[in-house]
């Protein structure tokens, strides 16, 4: 497969890619990622707790926000380590690809 023909690309075929971040950067990922789930339960036993319906929904936004930061972080990670690399190689499917990551992060 050429690397110009994105389109025909099967989820499949990107399994092999890996990033390549630091440690610390994973660290800091994986931690507010634990913070979020821990939020998650949060509202799981604020629901059984039958806690007023604004205040579980201000909760819901929190976690909401939180998962905004943590996708934002990882795009950036991502811009200036995988995509930089992928053009340096020679491989300008990425900006297509990152595009279309881009909109769905935007919805």
């Amino acid at each position: 497969m050429s690397k110009t023909d994105s389109k025909n690309h099967t989820h499949s075929e990107h399994e092999h890619r890996k990033s390549h971040h630091s440690e610390k950067i994973k660290t800091n990922l994986v931690s507010r990622l634990n913070r979020i789930e821990g939020q998650v339960r949060g509202v799981k036993r604020l629901i059984d707790d039958d806690t007023y319906c604004d205040d579980v929904l201000n909760v819901i936004a929190s976690i909401q926000s939180a998962l905004s930061g943590v996708g934002g972080l990882l795009l950036e990670y991502h811009m200036k380590s995988c995509v930089v690399q992928q053009i340096k190689e020679g491989d300008e499917t990425v900006v297509d690809e990152l595009m279309k990551t881009i909109r769905k992060l935007a919805k």
